[in-house]
């Protein structure tokens, strides 16, 4: 096999795989919609909250509510998640 295609077979597996291993609180464009300003030091009111968590697809909503869910992962992320617990008897 070729060094070269080798190498770059890597690389897109690395450069597409990237996204998928990453938490979906991890990523900040994931979490931007829910915060009033560009620091995302204060959460939207539960109302806007509520219609940027719905404006989510469906994959995404349950993929931040099973992360939510869980304590390690939610532990950095407590004040948003408590916000999506509190959606999840609304949907």
């Amino acid at each position: 096999m070729n060094i070269k295609a080798i190498c770059l077979g890597a690389f897109a597996v690395c450069t597409l795989g990237s996204t998928a291993i990453a938490g979906a609180l991890d990523v900040v464009d994931n979490l931007a919609p829910f915060y009033t300003d560009a620091s995302m030091k204060t959460l939207k009111p539960m109302p806007e909250f509520k219609a940027a968590f719905m404006a989510k697809p469906q994959p995404m909503r349950e993929m931040i509510m099973r992360e939510c869910n869980d304590a390690a992962m939610s532990k950095p992320y407590a004040e948003f998640c408590a916000d999506v617990n509190a959606l999840r008897g609304m949907q």
